[in-house]
């Protein structure tokens, strides 16, 4: 008995112990590091387009560490609401908070930390119009996206909307304020997200079953309907791109490069999604096309930057 007591009290001190140590690589996971990238890679971008040779570097300084910790805390605030969803699913079942890396008081407390303190550096460091679109892009996704999760296959449009705010920070933090320009570049982000992210919805859509998550649903069960959808916004997002050379803006019309790039890129994009809505063995297709809108973003984007050197 004493023996029992001895293990379970050794147990619990340990375990004491183990919630009192500082764990980064747990606070790091917590902010979803690849995805706030992403969030820091595209705002530096919409930048960079308006503004190639960084005029001002101390602005663009403020401008990528208020995304990161916007990003990182927005994330954090998500998975401490998700914390349940999380550990019903094996793909998000060794995130910090269903692992019990951190608890759910610390992950909240970190979130409104990293989001509030992204937000003063914003306000301070670039100008009230990127501090209040980045405000606009937390209110979105913590409190439309995340609860629409498991209420409406509409969830992705509202998650795509604040994925594609970061672009358009970057365009204001440069510009000053929107433009027909700035607007494109989020028309751009909106409409790459939604194939890359139904991708994601039904390779995983077994996993998100198991969340009570409805992105992947849209009441049929061979994916007919979703890789539709996936197919209308890959041309939306064709006529993005090349929407620049015939929409009137104070933006200098890209050059030849971005118009081959652009081409090129399009026809890399639409065959996979074409093959997403035709194939029956849509499992292939769709991780063919996720990984295709991985390699699209960044060489897209980053050849409308090259073109604005040249």
């Amino acid at each position: 008995m004493n023996l029992i007591k001895s293990i379970t009290a050794g147990q619990g001190s340990s375990s004491i112990a183990h919630e009192k140590s500082f764990d980064f690589s747990a606070y790091f996971e917590l902010t979803k590091p690849r995805l706030s990238l992403l969030s820091v890679f595209t705002a530096a971008l919409g930048f960079l387009v308006h503004d190639p040779l960084i005029s001002d570097l101390s602005t663009f300084f403020c401008l990528s560490l208020g995304t990161a910790l916007a990003a990182g805390g927005a994330a954090a605030l998500n998975q401490w609401m998700e914390r349940k969803e999380d550990a019903l699913m094996v793909r998000t079942s060794g995130r910090p908070l269903p692992a019990k890396l951190l608890s759910p008081q610390v992950a909240l407390c970190f979130g409104i930390a990293l989001s509030s303190i992204g937000l003063l550096i914003l306000g301070w460091g670039t100008n009230f119009w990127a501090m209040g679109f980045t405000f606009a892009t937390l209110l979105i996704y913590l409190f439309l996206y995340t609860p629409l999760k498991k209420r409406s296959v509409f969830a992705i449009e509202m998650g795509a909307v604040a994925g594609a705010l970061p672009p358009l920070i970057g365009w204001v933090a440069a510009a000053g304020s929107p433009s027909v320009f700035g607007w494109i570049l989020f028309g751009i982000l909106f409409t790459w997200q939604m194939p890359h992210f139904m991708a994601i919805a039904w390779n995983f859509r077994d996993d998100y079953s198991k969340g009570g998550f409805k992105l992947h649903l849209f009441g049929d069960e061979n994916g007919y309907l979703l890789s539709r959808k996936s197919l209308i916004y890959s041309f939306l997002l064709t006529a993005f791109v090349f929407s620049p050379f015939f929409i009137e803006s104070s933006q200098k019309v890209p050059g030849s490069l971005y118009l081959f790039f652009a081409t090129l890129l399009s026809v890399y994009l639409i065959l996979p999604a074409f093959s997403f809505f035709t194939n029956e063995n849509r499992d292939k297709s769709a991780r063919r096309l996720f990984f295709v809108t991985i390699i699209y973003l960044p060489l897209l984007l980053a050849t409308l930057v090259i073109d604005r050197y040249l």
